[in-house]
């Protein structure tokens, strides 16, 4: 996606406070002589930034304006090391607020809507964006926050909800749940605003079903503003984003290299207008691809496809790197299986090994299915895991986000 000539102005704008701040990315500006960017070419050259950059800025090293215009702070999700402060500024706060209601409407709610939000509050991002969205569209937002299923049931239908906000994880567990209690008739849910993890057709499916939903995929990230930087829209073809707040390229994790549109890379994020921790260059992690021309649904808003997985989430058993979406891959193809699974790793008698538990709805006889997957792996990945197939429901659900890799090789 190449850079506009109005973006590249933004960008200029950005390294003129970024070096006016002598924050960690404006001091590398100076060092690398840099006071602006006049083409695509000039753009590229500027140096990424890191999550590990953002770490060794802690705590308030990655403001960019005097710490009078700092009205809020919010922190990234992880738990290890040191954690990532942003600062937000009052424009920040209202920006962020703007394009999250542009996902609700991309996502057909109205100010008719009442807005059940479960993700949590505090330093996450997730609960107050998912809040001040709703409240700038003008629905009814009800922050009900993480946990507490019997009472989120309860506002479900006592207060009629229309929309759900959750990670993909909880609305999983609400969905199994609504169908276990035989609720369906009771609630009122007709959308649902899912994140903060991928997930795949299955899950999806298994979501809108349970709880007779139409669902969207809303994504963000912590370092830049939180959720509500892009969602997907009624079509399904991918997440539009805000191409006027941001600017998305997609790179060779590897050597950083642009790659065409429609080829598969890492997101790389700058932001256009943030003022209190502006981020050139950021380089997420996250696997996507540009996806090329108009959406079906005719919004002008340019597309990445549903996120992949981490480049930082590979894993490697018996000379093999393998990615989570791989497994869930092999698992969606077989149509007996439920989305849920878990990897877990160890080393035995001098051995790496995989153990994969997945969960099947008892159609099936069990080893004979565990056979049948652990030989798709086979085929698909390249190495044979230990397969153990277990009833539905037996994997643990999570009110947040689901871990299902297990890395015991070095514990």
């Amino acid at each position: 996606m190449q850079i506009s000539d109005t973006q590249l102005e933004l960008v200029n704008r950005q390294i003129e406070r970024l070096r006016a701040s002598d924050n960690f990315y404006g001091r590398r500006l100076k060092e690398a002589g840099i006071t602006g960017v006049t083409d695509a070419d000039d753009f590229r050259r500027l140096p990424f930034s890191s999550k590990q950059d953002l770490r060794d800025a802690y705590p308030l090293g990655l403001a960019a304006v005097p710490e009078e215009k700092i009205v809020r702070i919010h922190s990234s999700s992880g738990t290890t090391g040191t954690p990532v402060i942003v600062p937000y500024t009052a424009r920040d706060v209202e920006d962020w607020a703007t394009i999250f209601a542009r996902c609700y409407q991309m996502a057909g709610v109205t100010n008719r809507d009442r807005v059940q939000i479960t993700p949590g509050y505090g330093l996450w991002t997730a609960g107050i964006g998912f809040q001040a969205g709703a409240e700038k569209l003008g629905a009814m937002a009800i922050p009900m926050g993480p946990g507490n299923t019997e009472k989120q049931l309860k506002f479900m239908m006592d207060m009629q909800s229309t929309v759900l906000c959750a990670t993909s994880s909880y609305a999983l567990l609400l969905a199994e749940e609504v169908q276990r209690r035989g609720l369906q008739d009771r609630i009122s849910l007709r959308r649902g605003v899912i994140g903060s993890e991928r997930w795949g057709e299955k899950i999806r499916q298994r979501i809108n079903e349970g709880l007779g939903i139409e669902s969207f995929d809303i994504y963000g990230l912590t370092e830049v503003y939180g959720p509500g930087i892009g969602i997907s829209c009624s079509a399904n073809d991918g997440i539009h984003y805000w191409d006027d707040y941001i600017y998305l390229e997609v790179v060779d994790p590897k050597t950083g290299d642009p790659v065409p549109d429609g080829e598969w890379g890492e997101i790389v994020i700058t932001t256009l207008v943030k003022e209190g921790a502006p981020l050139i260059r950021f380089r997420t992690h996250d696997l996507s691809r540009i996806i090329p021309g108009t959406c079906p649904c005719g919004s002008p808003f340019p597309r990445i496809d549903t996120i992949r997985g981490r480049s930082d989430d590979m894993f490697k058993i018996h000379g093999v790197n393998v990615f989570p979406r791989q497994v869930e891959e092999v698992i969606a193809s077989f149509p007996q299986l439920s989305s849920e699974y878990q990897i877990r790793l160890s080393h035995l008698e001098g051995r790496d090994t995989m153990r994969l538990y997945v969960e099947t709805d008892g159609t099936q006889d069990f080893l004979a299915l565990a056979d049948e997957v652990a030989h798709e792996c086979r085929n698909r990945i390249g190495f044979t895991p230990l397969v153990k197939v277990v009833e539905l429901g037996v994997l643990p659900r999570s009110e947040k986000k689901t871990r299902r890799v297990f890395d015991e090789r070095y514990e």
